[in-house]
């Protein structure tokens, strides 16, 4: 982590891009970008194609570090390289946008209305792995599907418990308790996981900061005293299977709350296309998300 990096991430203009796609993703991720299981055989042919398509996104014209605070990558991601660099390095290096781990090994099985972390129990040495990749941050996702108070405070709970953890490496964690944009309860749910947060953020010592990926919420600027949070140093929204129009029409209504799109970023880009193509789509998307992210 450096001045520059945090001063970026705190007062910058911009949008984060998640890059982060893992093993139970993938295979999705490639179909949306035209390429279906007959594009590769087995795993590693997987794995090589979601690279090669994160490589084409990030070393594109279009992906700056003008219109792009940082990027969420996928830990085989950050072991890979991208000409010749390590991809968080080449991230921050040749496009000046911040790189942050994704940590989380999944999700646990529903209890109370919640899904959990599933165990890390590498993460001390995925953590120094980071440190040395030169990561700012990371990322780990919980999910809200109900309005159930003891589901909602397991989830804060275990994401501030595994990111005192992350900030004692050196590290900023993006705590993301996502709330199901189909649950029947979601606008409850935030009416219970906003309290929750700010009882957590109480707790930070002054020299403790963590950033928040929310889903965008039911009431426009709901999240406004976490956004002004002396302890919070970005909130983001995640797009949570909206379309990229709809997640941009209901972030740019959430003032200070800046984008951490993921599908939506990546939506209508396909392997197919020419080099021309792609930039043209690829830099229509990210001024779309450049533009909503500035409110």
């Amino acid at each position: 982590m450096t001045i520059e990096q945090f001063e970026k991430m705190q007062t910058g203009h911009g949008f984060i891009a998640a890059l982060d796609q893992s093993g139970g993703s993938t295979p999705h991720a490639l179909e949306l970008y035209g390429l279906d299981a007959t594009s590769y055989s087995g795993d590693a042919e997987m794995f090589d194609r979601i690279h090669e398509m994160r490589t084409r996104i990030i070393t594109d014209a279009a992906f700056d570090g003008d219109r792009i605070l940082g990027a969420i990558l996928f830990e085989m991601t950050m072991e890979r390289q991208i000409d010749g660099l390590g991809t968080a390095e080449y991230l921050w290096e040749r496009k000046e946008v911040v790189p942050f781990l994704k940590v989380d090994k999944g999700l646990a099985e529903s209890t109370d209305g919640a899904r959990l972390m599933r165990p890390m129990p590498d993460l001390e040495h995925v953590l120094v792995k980071a440190v040395l990749h030169g990561m700012f941050g990371t990322k780990m996702r919980s999910v809200i599907e109900l309005a159930n108070p003891a589901g909602v405070e397991a989830v804060v709970a275990q994401q501030f418990d595994v990111g005192h953890q992350i900030l004692d490496a050196g590290l900023v964690p993006i705590i993301e308790p996502e709330v199901d944009i189909h649950s029947p309860e979601k606008a409850a749910a935030e009416q219970l996981l906003k309290p929750a947060l700010l009882d957590r953020l109480a707790g930070l010592a002054a020299d403790e900061y963590v950033m928040l990926k929310l889903t965008l919420p039911d009431e426009d600027g709901f999240y406004t005293d976490l956004v002004e949070h002396p302890r919070v140093l970005r909130v983001v929204a995640l797009s949570g299977g909206y379309s990229r129009d709809d997640a941009n029409a209901l972030l740019s209504r959430n003032p200070g709350v800046v984008a951490s799109f993921s599908r939506a970023l990546t939506e209508g880009l396909t392997a197919q296309m020419t080099d021309e193509q792609f930039t043209a789509r690829l830099d229509e998307s990210i001024a779309s998300i450049y533009a909503a992210s500035l409110t």
